[in-house]
């Protein structure tokens, strides 16, 4: 179902269908409702939802659902595809030409004037602003500021002062600092970031980035300065390891809550300010850097926002007034404050005249944001080679396999160079056309009974619901035309994955229940099911069929009615494997004999 404001519309399954899965030709079927992509973070924005609705009720959205394996992969799929809805919500600034192609400019309209000119800066697009963000995740080192100020230690303004203090504070019998290592991008990050205290925030390391990322700069010769810091960290006792490689908020409670250590560099937003077990306060200091002119806060924003550009065409004068309201809501005082709460004390606001208390959590990380002294989380275009690189870190941090500095840096060549040698064969099936959601849906149940040896597979549509309800078992993504390789298989997987089931029922019970459709919750509002058949044959209604179903798609009642076997397996993997097979797909294509 289509949730609408200004009216609750409810359709027929047919035309819900058609106008659901095929976006480009969605545009103005409407009217002037504006789309918007629920990203699976419904929840994350109903309390702006509910502020737009009561600012501006004439306003009509219409939600597209995806909660599907991958979305920042799919947001970007979708713009390569120029399939974006109205108003478009990435994670990351993937390509920046491909924003300038599809996006509205957005440094025209009154609303930016209240960013800081050190986040436009970083969102700048050949002068051009096409995406903005909403709240800010700040990072930087946790402390226990309570046992700071009990031995009467001082925040380090620069090296020579933090290892001082790591001295002090292993003859006071504490450990300086812990590191998260137990998700390989922590150490990743935390390299990284140091890098950042120097060099790689410079013209010089942005020029060296780029080059390195197409293949024609090596780390080597450029790294060396930043791993004999990275040592030196080491050595005074800031980044110990876990034993047992716990994850970063047990980390935090452990060695902060317990008085074990003084320090956590963990990327991680906590949901406290105060320790539980102790009371002590927790505070947040910068990466150092070594002659303390550039001690920096990393920060993430938790969306970005922009305008499909084809509501800059004529004919859509109205759809674009109304995303510019929407814009100008958003990034005003009220709206920032639907994204904060006591319970996101790391997250701000990104108006620049916002204020945050003297002794709240992020303060001096929010005059950094202000003075140029916070940088975003590298991610975008390092995804294919982070998680190897962080684990060469990891095995450095924790004294493994003879790893050390100059052994990162060869590793980092090493991966990035393997990775461009092999980008190509790394896609495996090609689509020959653009699937809509129904088709992807059929593709997946193929793959799935074709594993499963079954007669049949039932698969949901995890379309968003009146109320906001979203399904993450469900098939939310489409296929769109083009090569394929891991990244845009995930993106048409479901949000969860594990193992699937296979169920025993007659013809006739199993489109009953593809008539019913899924209803997990018992709330009278199921979400509809697409049967796919072997070989497209009409199941007989007294014969018994072998019906495959997807991990977490079915209920405990049909589980237990039609004997379910459950069965390992992993939908990625599979789908993987068939398309593999396939080695080409086609919308309506690919016969399941």
């Amino acid at each position: 179902m289509r949730k609408i404001f200004g009216g609750i519309l409810v359709l027929s399954m047919a035309f819900f269908m058609l106008s659901a899965c095929a976006g480009k030709e969605r545009e103005g079927e409407n009217g002037d409702a504006l789309t918007w992509g629920t990203w699976g973070s419904y929840g994350k924005h109903e309390k702006f939802l509910t502020l737009l609705r009561e600012t501006y009720p004439d306003i009509e959205l219409e939600f597209l659902s995806y909660t599907g394996g991958n979305m920042t992969g799919y947001s970007w799929t979708q713009m390569r595809a120029d399939d974006i809805p109205d108003i478009f919500i990435t994670s990351q600034i993937l390509d920046e030409e491909l924003a300038k192609e599809r996006l509205a400019d957005l440094s025209g309209y009154a609303f930016i004037n209240d960013f800081s000119t050190a986040i436009l800066d970083q969102v700048s697009i050949d002068g051009g602003v096409y995406l903005l963000p909403t709240s800010n995740a700040m990072y930087g080192i946790y402390y226990n500021k309570t046992l700071m100020e009990e031995h009467g230690w001082q925040l380090p303004r620069d090296f020579a002062e933090l290892e001082v203090l790591c001295g002090e504070i292993r003859e006071a019998g504490l450990i300086p600092g812990v590191l998260g290592t137990q998700l390989t991008g922590g150490p990743f990050s935390t390299v990284f970031n140091l890098a950042k205290t120097s060099w790689l925030t410079t013209p010089e390391g942005v020029n060296w980035e780029r080059d390195f990322l197409a293949g024609e700069a090596a780390a080597e010769g450029m790294w060396e300065g930043t791993m004999e810091y990275v040592q030196r960290y080491i050595d005074i006792g800031m980044f110990h390891t876990d034993p047992e490689d716990r994850n970063n908020p047990d980390l935090i409670l452990d060695y902060l809550g317990n008085r074990k250590a003084v320090f956590c560099t963990a990327v991680q937003l906590v949901s406290i300010t105060e320790l539980p077990d102790t009371g002590d306060k927790l505070g947040m200091m910068p990466f150092i850097s070594q002659d303390g002119s550039k001690n920096i806060y990393m920060y993430s924003p938790a969306f970005y926002f922009g305008i499909s550009k084809r509501l800059t065409l004529p004919g859509n004068e109205k759809k674009l007034e109304n995303a510019v309201k929407l814009l100008t809501l958003l990034f005003s005082p009220e709206g920032q404050a639907t994204f904060i709460s006591q319970e996101t004390p790391c997250v701000m606001s990104v108006l620049s005249h916002a204020d945050v208390p003297e002794d709240s959590l992020i303060y001096d990380a929010q005059q950094a944001l202000r003075q140029g002294r916070a940088f975003r989380m590298t991610y975008a275009h390092w995804d294919h080679v982070l998680a190897d690189m962080g684990q060469a870190y990891k095995e450095w941090f924790r004294g493994e396999n003879g790893m050390d500095g100059s052994k990162c840096i060869a590793r980092m060549d090493e991966l990035q160079k393997k990775w461009l040698a092999n980008s190509e064969q790394m896609y495996f099936c090609r689509s020959v056309g653009d699937f809509t959601l129904e088709q992807t849906a059929e593709l997946v149940g193929k793959a799935l009974g074709s594993a499963a040896g079954a007669d049949a597979a039932m698969v949901p549509l995890g379309l968003v619901q009146e109320d906001g309800t979203e399904l993450r078992s469900g098939i939310t993504g489409k296929l769109y035309a083009g090569q394929i390789d891991s990244d845009v298989t995930a993106t048409i997987c479901t949000g969860v994955d594990g193992p699937y089931a296979v169920m025993s029922m007659t013809g006739a019970q199993a489109k009953e229940m593809a008539r019913a459709g899924f209803d997990p919750e018992g709330s009278g509002n199921p979400f509809p099911y697409l049967l796919v058949t072997r070989g497209e044959r009409e199941l007989e209604d007294d014969v018994f069929y072998e019906i495959a179903f997807l991990t977490q798609g079915y209920t405990q009642e049909a589980a237990d009615a039609y004997g379910a076997e459950i069965r390992e397996g992993s939908l990625r993997s599979i789908l993987r494997e068939w398309l593999v097979q396939q080695g080409e797909v086609s919308p309506g294509g690919n016969p399941w004999e």
